[in-house]
């Protein structure tokens, strides 16, 4: 894994996110980065190519992710 520099990127929370339990987004060089709002930016920071990122949000869109505690 290359180490990819978020410190200068522009971060995103999403509209529907509240002030806890958020996620931002950003994209830098080549890599999707996804922190955790609560960490102020000094957490860690998950990286993703943007095919797998793509295809995460897909997944989403398509209802593709059932909880397992669901009845289905």
């Amino acid at each position: 894994m290359t180490d990819v520099d978020f410190q200068h990127a522009r971060w995103r929370k999403g509209t529907g996110s509240g002030d806890s339990g958020c996620v931002e987004v950003a994209l830098e060089t080549r890599l999707i980065g996804v922190r955790d709002t609560k960490d102020l930016g000094v957490g860690p920071v998950l990286a993703f190519r943007p095919s797998v990122w793509t295809s995460f949000l897909n997944g989403l869109r398509g209802d593709d992710f059932t909880p397992e505690w669901t009845d289905n």
